[in-house]
């Protein structure tokens, strides 16, 4: 039985590491995308840098809601794998 209940904590202790690693992996990979973007177009069209601008820093704070959610999961897993 002591075995089991191991496995069941080195499970949850992986699990949490894959949660923030893919969700951390994910968000960059994302928020670069959105910075190059906004950047190729404020160098397209300059006028519009303030519109471009404020939209991009929208859609940073939306993407980083997912490595919130990833932080909050994995450290739920670690937490309750007692």
């Amino acid at each position: 039985m002591e075995e089991y209940l191991f496995i069941a904590k080195a499970a949850g202790f992986i699990g949490a590491a894959l949660a923030i690693g893919m969700g951390t992996f994910g968000s960059a990979l994302a928020q670069g995308l959105v910075a190059s973007r906004a950047c190729e177009n404020i160098g397209k069209y300059p006028e519009s840098a303030g519109n471009i601008r404020a939209t991009m820093f929208l859609a940073l704070i939306l993407i980083e809601t997912m490595a919130i959610y990833a932080l909050l999961i994995s450290g739920a897993l670690i937490l309750f794998a007692k």
